[in-house]
């Protein structure tokens, strides 16, 4: 409603609402609807300018219980109030807020806003170099994609900054914001923050400087939860005391029982409990559920952190300027600690206490296995087990986001950006068996990799170039591949799986100004992103004529590598059962269990 659609109250209207115990510093500055009735208005103290809808129905209060709505026991100061709204039993006072239609504020300690709508969440923090330079700007806007383009050139600070302009809001001096809809209950504060549709917050401790976002799947924000300088994505849920400073927490993320987050970013499907998270940035499915697990200085996506994982960004005396990745897909242990830097391949599983700096980025799928004073790489090893086939088919199953899906996921598992580093694994154990000899150890970069390890290896990466080629073929029409794009190197941006090359050409556009809202950057990402199949049989196409030494690919030539990939993905799925079974006959899951699980690996 426009400030001209309010009316001055009557003479009769200010005598019924003071017989109803409710004040004010100046009657003249308190504005109405023009169908205002006083009849649900009592013991409210008006103060500044003030702006009331009309309290004609009643209101869901949950549980099914119901009840009118109005305004008591509250003090309000400089603010505008919709229709239908129950506001009640403020201990201190709302000022300086906005609050749209039927909302429930009700056992709120204070609800303040600073003159001017100043406050608003925009936050520079050090995402990975806890001790560096600001590196990803916090907004509403953002997405696992843009925070990701962001960490990737934030050594260009030219190239940064013209990012991050693009990410930029101004402060307009509207005031503060509580959507339609909203229910605020049993809250103690809530401070210079915008609170969207059909938000729900429950007995929270306090929320300062942040932006909660509504709309059809809203946020929730629960019991004692602390929210200050942050934004809550719709969807996402902050729940049980969880504490969250200086942070973003993105589309259908959960944090809580505790859980404790600075300078962090969390997206899509992200689960966070007990444990505490410092400068990490925590990509789609990136799961921690321990009260003793540490992520810290760390990139991660697709990622589960076993009990009492712990990194450490304090190498050597320097201060906490430390920083590693866990590509897609990693793993660790109960008790695993790395020492950053280092860089874990993608599907690998990290045991034991790794101090040596790894860099396994070329041995995907690879057990890297510490003792604090060695690290051991068994290449492959975690290809054919059963949580690794859990893992795959789990992700697509669990994407729990309801409302627009801006973070871009793609779920491919053995995708160009694995395989560029499938077909470097290959080569780095031949190359060792070729320059080491036939040795009972072969070192690579400091590290230890057994002899029947790396011949293991070998055979466990043929096997998925098999399926890889296949699983192209049969999705191709077998078109002589044509583009300007380079798909020989591949990058994993948060989710998106994209050629390098289109990301440079990417950042180009940025720097030479041909993108300039963050609109077209977005629909620049999104185009990247449905051209995947082109791009990766773009990839495919070179990759076969290559491994086969073919000048073009013949129909003959596609039924052979089809059918040895069929051939490979059944003694894929055929060792993944076997180690299953391996675990029935340790006695950790029942018969019915395991049957289950077969089951589901013979399903086409």
């Amino acid at each position: 409603m426009e400030t001209d659609e309010y009316r001055s109250l009557s003479i009769d209207e200010i005598a019924q609402l003071e017989r109803r115990g409710c004040t004010a510093a100046d009657w003249e500055r308190v504005l109405v609807a023009e169908d205002f009735e006083p009849t649900y208005i009592s013991n409210v103290a008006f103060r500044g300018r003030v702006m009331l809808g009309v309290f004609e129905k009643t209101v869901d209060i949950g549980r099914g219980m119901s009840r009118h709505s109005g305004i008591s026991n509250a003090y309000i100061a400089d603010v505008r109030i919709g229709d239908n709204c129950l506001i009640e039993n403020i201990a201190g006072h709302i000022s300086r807020y906005s609050v749209g239609d039927d909302c429930v504020i009700s056992g709120v300690g204070r609800i303040t806003g600073t003159i001017g709508g100043e406050g608003r969440t925009l936050e520079t923090i050090a995402v990975m170099n806890e001790g560096g330079e600001g590196n990803i700007l916090v907004f509403r806007g953002l997405t696992s994609q843009l925070a990701a383009l962001m960490t990737t050139c934030s050594t260009d600070r030219s190239t940064w900054t013209a990012v991050s302009n693009l990410c930029s809001f101004p402060h307009d001096g509207r005031p503060h914001e509580i959507g339609r809809g909203v229910r605020i209950t049993d809250t103690r504060e809530i401070t210079d923050s915008d609170i969207g549709d059909n938000v729900v917050i429950s007995g929270a401790a306090r929320i300062v400087g942040s932006d909660i976002i509504g709309g059809e799947a809203a946020a929730m924000i629960g019991s004692d939860v602390v929210c200050e300088r942050s934004v809550v994505a719709a969807g996402a849920s902050l729940t049980d005391g969880a504490k969250i400073y200086r942070s973003f927490v993105g589309e259908a993320v959960h944090v809580g029982r505790g859980f404790t987050a600075e300078s962090s970013v969390f997206f899509a499907n992200s689960h966070m409990d007990n444990g505490e998270a410092c400068a990490a940035f925590c990509g789609p499915f990136t799961v921690s559920h321990h009260k003793s697990t540490l992520l810290i200085g760390g990139m991660f996506s697709f990622y589960n952190a076993g009990s009492a994982t712990n990194y450490s960004n304090h190498a050597y005396k320097m201060g906490p300027i430390h920083y590693g990745t866990l590509m897609r897909g990693g793993k660790t242990a109960s008790g695993a600690h790395i020492l950053w830097p280092a860089t874990i391949g993608a599907f690998s599983v990290c045991l034991g206490k790794i101090q040596t700096h790894p860099d396994t980025a070329g041995l995907p799928f690879s057990y890297v296995i510490g003792d604090g004073r060695k690290t051991y790489i068994v290449p492959g090893r975690n290809i054919t087990t059963a949580g690794t086939w859990r893992d795959i088919t789990k992700w697509p199953q669990r994407d729990n986001r309801k409302d627009c899906r801006r973070d871009i996921v793609n779920h491919a598992w053995l995708s160009p950006y694995v395989m560029q580093y499938v077909f470097a694994g290959r080569r780095i154990l031949d190359g060792l068996k070729l320059s080491q000899g036939d040795i009972a150890e072969y070192d690579y970069r400091g590290c230890v990799i057994r002899t029947d390890a790396l011949h293991r290896g070998i055979e466990l990466y043929d096997m998925l170039i098999s399926m890889f080629f296949a699983d192209v073929l049969e999705g191709s029409g077998m078109e002589i591949p044509i583009g300007s794009v380079d798909t020989d190197r591949w990058t994993d941006l948060a989710g998106l799986i994209a050629p390098t090359d289109a990301i440079e050409r990417l950042f180009d556009k940025i720097r030479n100004g041909t993108v300039t809202t963050l609109a077209e950057l977005e629909y620049q990402l999104l185009d990247i992103h449905y051209n995947y199949d082109d791009y990766c049989w773009n990839y495919a196409y070179n990759a076969i004529t290559r491994h086969y030494g073919l000048s073009h690919i013949t129909d003959d030539d596609a039924r052979r590598i089809v059918a040895e990939g069929k051939t490979a993905r059944k003694a894929w799925l055929d060792a993944v059962a076997r180690d299953a079974e391996r675990e029935y006959d340790m006695g950790d899951v029942d018969e019915t269990t395991l049957n289950t699980f077969i089951d589901q690996l013979q399903r086409p």
